[in-house]
This record gives structure tokens, sequence and C-alpha cells, in this order.
């Protein structure tokens, strides 16, 4: 090739093993901003790309973001040779006579997430951009830093946001109306749940905001303030831990579940603020490892533009996946994994040797995400049921589906038109024209009972769905009872893997079951036992549409259901590993009995955490 992608990625050929491996990583990432830093210095612009809060509040989030990442190498020794820089561009941007101010903060506004990030470094490495400013810039500093707190920050992980413009408000000397930072600390306490759980917000939705934010603010609050809330954060980080680790396969990989996903190794965050608040929530072998095992992951992926900078996208560049609110400067937040750096060589998670999980079980329920956790050697998937976002783009693909993988991601769909010609990985479509489709957005009902998972959802407002998620190792079942007064074509998908150029894939399309072999991968669907008839096919999916692969194939079962009720049972697998068509494939699960899931979910079945929420606007 001409030109590879991954080469681009400031993290290929690094072994990211150790401290100076972080350090390096660090500043291979920051250093392509570099030629897009304005003359002033206070707003770094990438591209032209738009989201929706003004352009001065996407220049000062490609200006703050970094810092999540630089105050930590700052306060732990390592070499950062602009300082002066930031020091420059937060003295220009807080002044409002300035033209690169950043302009004033009036109601919620996206400047309140980024003065997060100035907290921290203005509380971590007050030496390095506080002390350096004269005193009218320190003057304007406060005063902007006081006039964003006085207004109220979303009801969710934002209020985290006013907490640390606080502690870096007292470390500064600065006074200010404490009564507030104390009455937000007690409604994100609201937002507990409990096991080391929280939801982001009064919501029906438990992502990875709750690793890479809750948790991670938590944490670093709980290294910064000495009280009793910091015990409590450290605590709850703790339980957490044991379920979180299971997100992870084996090869650092983590799954891509829910909005937000373009911060890629943010996810790693939450591992880098255990080692930051000194918690051994696990061995600190196994707490490094998870960590930079996930970095490790990044290293070979197209990331990167040419010239090095982080684009929008997972695996690799997709506006399509992307938030209103992601503009060009968003994916710094990935920042948040270098946390590690601000302690010395001789912390025992720099000291440990990297280890695995040991004796991780292969079927994990987790019963306040709403999820079954089945490990594999290559993978580890979710069955998911109880989540929803109606708010944004995508939240049925993000939130809704009946599974996420590790390897094999999800989708988002391109055309809400193309019922024909969509992914459907891992969902149910309905279409009444062949044309328009809907799918699982919202659940009514969802309950875990043991490893089973039971959902009620509806598709249009007079049709009904129940659908039970059985693993059943390599395989997963899922059976649909759908009642509806007319006929409605239907489309179900297995896990989207990658497609190669040239036609080279294995595509077999017959009635009944539909399979694809890629390079490395089989992905097939395969139906047990339906009331109808259904036709399998191998989707070309379209292009850019999964977070990791930008080409896929899907392996689906259509058909048309009648009028009444009808049941639809399904048996999906997916692995690394070319030969399983001719092992696992041939040895399907049997079709289970609907009458004794129904007793199941009924005798045993808890309502599934993440639902219990209202659900109302953020």
């Amino acid at each position: 090739m001409i030109y590879d992608p991954a080469s681009s990625n400031p993290l290929a050929g690094n072994p990211l093993a150790n401290r100076a491996d972080m350090r390096h990583a660090l500043t291979d990432l920051f250093d392509p901003l570099l030629p897009y830093f304005s003359e002033g210095n206070a707003r770094v612009r990438i591209d032209g790309a738009g989201a929706h809060f003004d352009r001065a509040a996407a220049d000062l989030e490609g200006f703050a973001r970094p810092l999540w990442g630089l105050a930590p190498l700052g306060a732990g020794g390592g070499d950062f040779r602009h300082w002066a820089r930031y020091a420059e561009g937060l003295a220009n941007g807080v002044d409002p006579k300035h033209p690169e101010y950043w302009g004033t903060v009036n109601g919620r506004d996206q400047r309140m997430v980024e003065l997060a990030a100035l907290g921290f470094a203005l509380a971590l490495v007050p030496e390095k951009i506080w002390e350096p400013l004269d005193q009218r810039a320190r003057d304007n500093l406060i005063t902007y830093l006081k006039h964003a707190r006085t207004f109220d920050y979303a009801d969710n992980n934002w209020k985290f946001f006013r907490i640390f413009v606080d502690i870096a408000l007292d470390r500064l000397g600065a006074s200010f109306d404490r009564s507030l930072t104390e009455r937000y600390l007690n409604e994100l306490d609201g937002f507990y749940i409990a096991d080391g759980w929280y939801r982001d917000g009064d919501v029906r939705r438990i992502d990875h905001y709750i690793p890479f934010a809750m948790h991670f603010y938590g944490l670093i609050y709980s290294k910064l303030v000495n009280d009793d809330r910091s015990e409590r954060y450290r605590e709850r980080a703790m339980l957490f831990a044991r379920d979180f680790r299971h997100w992870f396969a084996s090869d650092g990989a983590t799954i891509p579940f829910g909005r937000s996903l373009t911060y890629r190794f943010a996810c790693a965050g939450f591992w880098s603020a255990l080692a930051f608040a000194d918690v051994e929530a696990l061995p600190w072998g196994e707490i490094k490892g998870l960590c930079l095992r996930h970095l490790r992951w990044w290293a070979d992926k197209p990331i990167a533009h040419r010239d090095g900078t982080l684009p929008i996208g997972f695996a690799y560049p997709n506006l399509l996946m992307s938030e209103n609110y992601n503009s060009a400067g968003s994916p710094y937040w990935a920042f948040k994994a270098f946390l590690p750096l601000a302690l010395p060589e001789t912390h025992p998670f720099w000291m440990a040797e990297e280890k695995s999980l040991e004796n991780e079980p292969a079927i994990i329920p987790q019963r306040h995400p709403g999820m079954v956790l089945m490990r594999s050697k290559a993978d580890v998937a979710a069955l998911s049921s109880g989540q929803e976002n109606q708010q944004m783009r995508f939240g049925a693909e993000k939130y809704s589906k009946f599974a996420y993988s590790a390897r094999y991601g999800f989708s988002v769909e391109s055309d809400e038109r193309i019922f024909a010609g969509a992914a459907f990985d891992s969902m149910l479509a309905f279409s009444d024209d062949g044309l328009h489709y809907r799918v699982r957005e919202t659940n009514e009902e969802a309950k875990l009972a043991g490893d089973t998972l039971y959902a009620k959802w509806l598709p249009y407002p007079d049709v009904t769905v129940e659908t039970w998620l059985v693993p059943a190792a390599p395989w997963h079942i899922r059976l649909h009872r759908i009642t509806t007064p007319r006929p409605l074509q239907t489309a179900e998908g297995g896990f989207a893997i990658a497609r190669r150029d040239l036609e080279a894939d294995t595509l077999v399309s017959i009635a009944d079951a539909a399979y694809v072999i890629g390079e490395e991968d089989f992905s097939g669907i395969l139906d047990l036992g339906s009331t109808i008839k259904r036709q399998g096919i191998a989707q070309k999916a379209p292009p850019n549409t999964n977070l990791i692969a930008s080409k896929t194939l899907v392996p689906q079962l259509r058909g048309t259901i009648p009028a009444g009720e009808t049941t639809l049972v399904s048996a999906v697998l997916a692995e690394k590993d070319t030969s399983t068509v001719d092992h696992a494939w041939t040895k399907p699960p049997a079709r289970p009995d609907i009458d004794a899931l129904r007793a199941l979910v009924q005798n045993k079945g808890i309502t599934v955490s993440a639902i219990e929420a209202p659900g109302r606007l953020p």
C-alpha cells in the first residue's frame, strides 16, 4: 500500500509497557495539535466540522481537553515544553478584551464542561499555569470561574464540573459560596444505585459514563479532597471494579456501548483513576494490565488523520456515529487514560507486573446495566435489555440492540429508508411498507432471571414484542413472541464482521440460515424453529456503519409475519476462527421452551436497575 492508515496512529509501535512508554504516547498524541493553536494560544481548531455549541466553545474544548493528560504528566515530573503556551492561552481566553476570549458563560453551556479540565489542572499543577500569570490575568480567571459556577449545570455527571472548578478556587485561595458545592455533591449521591453502579442522571442508561465520568471524577475528588465523601467514592469504586473488569476482552478491547465512544481510550480512565487515587480495587498487576492492554488495543487501528490528530470516530474516522455535541476537539477526552503519569515510578501501579484476569467465569449476569456477559478466548459480548436513549442520535443502535461485542462492536444505520439494505446487526427490525422500519428503542419491562434476560417492547403502538435472550456459549439464543394486527416484514441480524475487498469472503444464504466467513472471523444466524419460514441473507452492510470495521458483512434472517401471534427463534454465533463453520456451527443449541422461559422470569425475574429510572430528558 502507498499509505497505511494505521501508520499515522501516534500509538503505533509503542510497546506501552511502562511509565516512559505512556509518557511518549501522551506527547506523541499531543504534538500533532500544535499547528492548530491560535496565535494567542487560547484556541485549538482542528477542522471546520461543527457541534451544536458555538465555535468559541469548540475551540476551548480543543485547548482544554488535553489537560486531562498533560496535568498528570506535569505533576509526575514529565517533560512538556509547552506550558508557557498554555499559560498564555489561559490568560487570553479569560480576557474579555482579547480577540481570543472564550465567551461568557450564559446558562447551561459547553464551556462548563471544559472548565472542569482547567480546574483539575489548576489544582494539580498551579506552578505551570497559575503562577506564571500576572495579577490582571489571575483576576480575570477567578472572575470567569466564579461567574460560570453561578449557573445550573445539567442534571448528570456535569455536576462534577462545578465541583472541579470549586476545588481549583479553593486551592487558589478565592472566596465562593461553598454551599453550592455541597448541594451538587449531595445530588450526585442521588444517582448512586448500589454495588458501585450509578446512573448518569435520572435516565434509563448505564454506560461508559459510569466509569469514565462518575467514578473517574469521584476518584480524583477522593485524592484532592480529604473528607468522608472521599472514602465513599473509593469504596464504591472498589465494588464497581469487580463488575467492570468483565467488560474487557483478553486483548484489551472493551465492549463499545452507548454514546460518546469517540472518546476512545477514555474507557481506560477508570483503571487510571484507581491508580491516581491509590485504590487497589483489584491486584495492582490486574489494574495495570487492564489499563495498558486497552491502550495497546488502539495502537494498530487507523484512529488518526495523516497529521496525527484524532478525528471523530471509534476505530477509524466516522462522523456518522457522532453525537451532536462532538466537535473536532471532543476526542481528546481520551487523555483521561493518562492519569497514572502523575504517579512516581515507585508507585505499586508501575512496579507491578502486568497480570491478566484470573478465573474469569464464562457467563456473568449484571442486573444494574441489564446485561449478561459472555466471555470467550477472543471476545466478550453482552446480551442487553433494559436501557434506552431516545434523545441522542442513533440511540436505538447505541443502547437497545440485543448484543454488543468487544470484537465486533455494533453498527449505526445510515438511512432509515433502506429496510432491504440495512445492517440490523443484533437487532430485529419490522417494516410495513418494505422501505421504512422500526426496531427496539425502549422497553416497557426488562427483567433478569439467572442468566436469562426478558424484555417487553413496542416497535409500533399496536405491535407488542416479548424477547428472551439466553446464553448458550458459544452461541446465544433469541426468542421473540410478537403480536401484531397486520402483516409485517421482519429482518434479524447476527454480528457484523469485517469485509474484505475483491469479494474474498464467503457468503452463504439458505433457507433458515445465513453465515459469512472473513479473513479471521465467522458469523452466522440460524432459525431454531420459528412459526414462520425465514430466508437467510448474507448482507453487505452500508459502509462506515460499524464502529470497528468500515466495511462489514452481517448474516440475517428475513421473513413476513402474519397478523396475530408469531414466535421467532434464532441462534447466533460469531467467533474469531474461520473453522467454526465445521465445528460449533454444526452443533447448534436446542430450541428453548417458551413456557419454561415465561415461568423462569415470573418466578425468579428481578427488574433491571437501568429501567427503574423514569427516563426523563436530562
